[in-house]
């Protein structure tokens, strides 16, 4: 952790614990975001991160004073310090959110007379069309020598129903109804939601569920209902996801920064281009705003080059 482009340090010398820096209220606030809340792992680590900057620049800037007495200068000269660090938009509107949470937070358990939030605007976040394949660049994917069973069936998961590949690695096979064409997901705050899936997916899915088998027959100590597993029998990790899947986008020759929540985005984008309506897209999702999934609206080359076709008289 810096500030002013240094690292914090004792008065002996030593680096300052960035953690060490919150307080009791604090951590009360944080234990509520993963009790009550049920944030993410990920997310959670970000306003825990995002709160002990906050506190490190009052102990820098302003040492006299706590958080609960911190009025709307002392937060708007804060904002001044993180814009002049060079910070995307989209990690300041994180902090400031994180810090809105928290005095929303204190004002609710009366620990602040005022909350200074109710007075301070927001950020607004940029819109920006996100990165999606087209449905060539999907197919190209998808013919790729060498593509492993396991693998295959992520992808086909993460493109024909749209999840988050923290969602993906937490199915379980209890979650898979083959049958009736549908998963369970658990998403955000651990809603849960259930989502079709095509049928080249299922037949991708039915492929790995034999070779699932023979993992477990051979790995006496994997009892985890865990649908995808590593090597060991053992539930595939997010970064080992992650890992493993990037390395499929490159020998596809994806000229594209992508990821796997890229197949999120081209699941909504070609879905719409084909006419399914913003709510359904949405609720498949899993968004709790329909203007989160109205990203997803910006118009395609193929979308227009078909609209063209069947409305222009001399097309």
């Amino acid at each position: 952790m810096t500030i002013g482009g240094r690292p914090m340090r004792q008065e002996n010398g030593a680096p300052v614990d960035k953690i060490s820096l919150i307080d009791n209220n604090a951590r009360n606030f944080l234990q509520h975001l993963r009790a009550e809340r049920g944030f993410s792992q990920h997310t959670w680590k970000a306003y825990k991160t995002d709160l002990a900057e906050f506190y490190e620049f009052l102990r820098k800037h302003y040492p006299e004073k706590k958080p609960e007495k911190c009025d709307r200068l002392i937060f708007r000269d804060y904002f001044s310090f993180l814009s002049k660090r060079g910070l995307s938009r989209a990690s300041v509107i994180r902090k400031v959110a994180a810090l809105r949470s928290f005095f929303k937070f204190l004002s609710r358990e009366g620990l602040v007379e005022k909350n200074p939030f109710l007075y301070i605007a927001t950020p607004k976040r940029e819109k920006r069309i996100p990165v999606f394949l087209s449905e060539q660049e999907v197919r190209e994917l998808f013919e790729v020598k060498g593509l492993s069973v396991r693998d295959r069936a992520m992808l086909e998961m993460l493109y024909s129903a749209g999840i988050r590949i923290e969602e993906l690695v937490n199915l379980n096979s209890s979650d898979i109804d083959i049958l009736g064409g549908m998963i369970r997901v658990f998403g955000k705050g651990s809603k849960e939601r259930i989502v079709p899936v095509g049928d080249k997916s299922l037949k991708a899915l039915h492929d790995y569920m034999a070779e699932r088998g023979e993992i477990l027959k051979n790995k006496p100590s994997a009892l985890s209902g865990a649908l995808f597993l590593n090597r060991d029998g053992a539930r595939i990790s997010v970064r080992g996801a992650r890992k493993t899947l990037h390395k499929w986008f490159l020998l596809a020759g994806i000229n594209k920064k992508v990821s796997p929540h890229t197949l999120r985005h081209s699941f909504a984008t070609h879905l719409l281009d084909r006419g399914c309506d913003l709510r359904s897209v949405q609720e498949m999702l899993g968004h709790k705003s329909l203007s989160t999934t109205q990203v997803y609206t910006h118009v395609t080359p193929e979308s227009l080059k078909r609209v063209y076709e069947k409305a222009h008289p001399r097309a």
